[in-house]
């Protein structure tokens, strides 16, 4: 599998993502339905007109999952066994349909787990940029990851 195991991570490492996401209308209009969001700043381009930015915002939940979905094949896939959860996430910007975003993460920090030898517990930060290199999301979050074999034999027949 492409993702990092725990052993790979780094802190303070930006691994800055080539993968790109273009936002549309359709995007938006899927997302906002699909979870029931009837807030008009997404599906009412009249009400949003009067808003306070002129114009329909794209959900945040879409945001959020293109922010932390693009950083998968280089960083989790495959080498996480879950999501533990996420600590903080920040919409400094609102994002618009026709951006085109990207991603950079950081390890932020990381601990061997105390229950799990053959697993470690790792902070992440995933960061996300529209074209003009403006900051749309910020989102800190935990993930469980697979050790490599070796580091969790070792791990085991330490303790």
């Amino acid at each position: 599998m492409a993702g990092m195991y725990y052993e790979d991570f780094t802190i303070g490492e930006v691994i800055k993502h080539e993968v790109t996401r273009t936002v549309t209308e359709t995007d938006n209009l899927l997302i906002t339905t699909l979870t029931m969001n009837v807030q008009p700043l997404h599906l009412d381009a009249e009400f949003a007109k009067d808003s306070i930015f002129g114009r329909q915002i794209v959900n945040s939940i879409f945001t959020l999952g293109v922010v932390t979905g693009i950083p998968v094949q280089e960083t989790t896939l495959g080498t996480t066994l879950g999501n533990l959860g996420f600590r903080e996430i920040e919409f400094p910007k609102p994002v618009f349909f026709g951006d085109t975003l990207r991603v950079e993460t950081e390890a932020l920090d990381k601990r061997e787990s105390k229950s799990r030898p053959d697993t470690g517990i790792v902070g992440i930060e995933h960061r996300g940029y529209n074209q003009n290199n403006e900051l749309v999301c910020v989102v800190r979050r935990t993930a469980l990851m697979k050790r490599h074999a070796a580091a969790a034999v070792a791990a085991t027949t330490s303790h």
